[in-house]
């Protein structure tokens, strides 16, 4: 399976009416896990850089619920880059794939949902340990 196929695309329905925008995000149904942490960022800038990280465990979906932002998405061989821009639009990364997150609006919020509660431990943060461990299986 491609790197695309493996990092879908997720849009969400607007249920929204004319008293405004309703998008809703549920775990196991539109999300393809169970959500157990919730973080966002923002007040990022154009030059800052996020995620340069891989995960053994969490997979993530990412969404801008405001502003806008790019995430590029590569496991060494493939590599694609994504522009969140519309809040009703996530991008879903499985374990052991590498992600950058940049080129942030001053308005934008990035939401990320994750299936793993926080552990420091199973993050990859060298590029080139993450090769190689992916070089083992």
């Amino acid at each position: 399976m491609n790197l695309k196929d493996r990092c879908p695309i997720i849009n969400f329905k607007d249920l929204g009416d004319e008293r405004g925008k309703l998008v809703v995000v549920e775990g196991n149904e539109t999300i393809p896990f169970d959500i157990k942490r919730i973080f966002y960022i923002y007040d990022s800038d154009s030059t800052i850089i996020r995620g340069q990280h891989a995960n053994r465990e969490s997979e993530f979906v990412l969404i801008n619920v405001a502003g806008k932002s790019k995430v590029r998405i590569t496991d060494g061989k493939e590599e694609f880059i994504v522009e969140l821009n519309k809040p009703m639009m996530g991008v879903y990364i499985p374990r052991m794939v590498w992600k950058d997150m940049y080129d942030f609006s001053k308005d934008s919020v990035l939401l990320v949902l994750a299936n793993t509660h926080y552990d420091g431990s199973e993050y990859i943060r060298d590029f080139d340990e993450y090769i190689k461990e992916l070089n083992k299986k």
